[in-house]
C-alpha cells in the first residue's frame, strides 16, 4: 500500500472492449472452476497490454439479485486478465458466508468485476479531519490495524450511506467493536474501482 494519500486519484479507465474480455474469461473460468476443472494457464497471447499488466480486483457473483459471492484482493501482484479469472473461481467456491455455486447455477449468476487503484492511507491527527477525507459513493476503505485488515468496496455506500456507521460496520467485519476504527494506532487506506458487470439475459 502506497502510504502518501492522495484524495483525487483517478482509475484509468479501460475501453469498453476490454471489459468485454474480462468478463469472457470471467465466464469461462466460472464455468470450469464450478465444474471441478482446473484452470490452464492463462494465455496472454493477443490480449491488451492493460490486461497482462499487474492488477487487483474484486469479483462479485449475483443470482437473482442477490449477492452469491464475492472474493478479491487489494494490491496487484498477478496479471489483471488472471486476477479475475482466480478470483471469480474463488468467489463461486470459497466464500465463506455462502455454499459453494452448482453448475445448475451458472447460468443464473451475473458477474460484475471491480478493478482497483493502489490503496491510499489518510494521513490525519484528528477524528474529523478523518472523516472529511472519505468520500461516500466514491472510496473504498480499508481498516488495518497489525495483521487485522478489513475492507468494504464503494458499493457498499448504497446500503450504508452514513460515513461513521460505514465505518462502523467495517470494524464489525473486522472482528472488532464498532468504534474500533477511532483508535489512534489503526489505519485506515481509501480506493477507488472501476466496475463493470454483465447484462442480465
Amino acid at each position: 500500500m502506497d502510504d502518501n494519500y492522495s484524495p483525487n486519484q483517478l482509475i484509468d479507465h479501460l475501453t469498453d472492449d476490454e471489459h468485454k474480455i474480462l468478463l469472457q474469461l470471467a465466464r469461462e473460468a466460472l464455468s470450469l472452476g464450478v465444474r471441478g476443472h482446473t484452470l490452464q494457464p492463462l494465455d496472454q497471447e493477443g490480449l491488451p497490454l492493460r490486461l497482462i499488466q499487474p492488477g487487483a480486483t474484486f469479483v462479485t457473483l449475483t443470482k437473482k439479485g442477490e449477492l452469491r459471492g464475492c472474493i478479491g484482493s487489494l494490491e496487484a501482484s498477478r496479471p489483471l486478465a488472471e486476477d479475475v479469472r482466480v478470483h471469480v473461481v474463488a468467489a463461486a467456491l470459497e466464500d465463506y458466508r455462502f455454499p459453494s455455486v452448482h453448475p445448475e447455477e451458472i447460468p443464473h449468476i451475473l458477474i460484475e468485476i471491480s478493478r482497483l487503484t493502489t490503496p491510499q492511507l489518510i494521513d490525519s491527527y484528528a477524528e474529523r479531519d478523518l472523516l472529511s477525507q472519505i468520500r461516500p459513493g466514491l472510496d473504498g476503505v480499508i481498516l488495518k490495524r497489525g495483521v487485522r485488515r478489513a475492507t468494504f468496496l464503494p458499493q457498499v455506500w448504497e446500503k450504508i450511506p452514513d460515513v461513521e456507521d460505514f465505518l462502523g460496520m467495517l470494524c464489525r467485519k473486522m472482528g472488532a467493536p464498532t468504534d474500533y476504527w477511532r483508535q489512534k494506532d489503526v489505519q485506515v487506506f481509501t480506493y477507488q474501482v472501476e466496475k463493470f458487470l454483465e447484462k442480465e439475459a
